[in-house]
This record gives structure tokens, C-alpha cells and sequence, in this order.
């Protein structure tokens, strides 16, 4: 599984910044890479008050997933 891990600050307080990640279950790397703009897009559209500062795609981490 492959996992696209982002952090997404406050608009109003950019010091207020939290991870968030989507999975993915039958993606590759690249597809995930290919896919995360439009996919992080969607994601600001859905909490308009938050902005992408940074993301990666990676594989999924055991701790995560549990």
C-alpha cells in the first residue's frame, strides 16, 4: 500500500499545522506521485480553511496502519 503523506497548516495561522495522509490500496509510487495534485486539490476544496505546505508519497508504515 502506498501512502500520501501530507501536512496541511491554517490559512489564519500558518504555526498550526498537522500530518494527514491518504491511502492508497493498488497504486504504485508513481502513480501515487502522478496522482497526489489533484488528490491534495479535492483535499483543499473539502477544508478550505487549510493549505498544503508539503507531501510525499511513501510506503505505507506499519504504525500507521494499525
Amino acid at each position: 500500500m502506498i501512502e500520501l503523506v501530507f501536512i496541511a497548516c491554517m490559512g489564519g495561522a500558518p504555526a498550526d499545522c498537522r500530518e494527514h495522509s491518504l491511502i492508497y490500496t493498488e497504486v504504485t509510487p508513481l502513480v501515487c506521485m502522478r496522482g497526489a495534485q489533484p488528490a491534495l486539490a479535492q483535499w483543499v476544496e473539502t477544508h478550505p480553511d487549510w493549505r498544503i505546505a508539503r507531501w510525499s508519497c511513501q510506503t505505507l508504515r506499519r504504525e500507521r496502519s494499525i
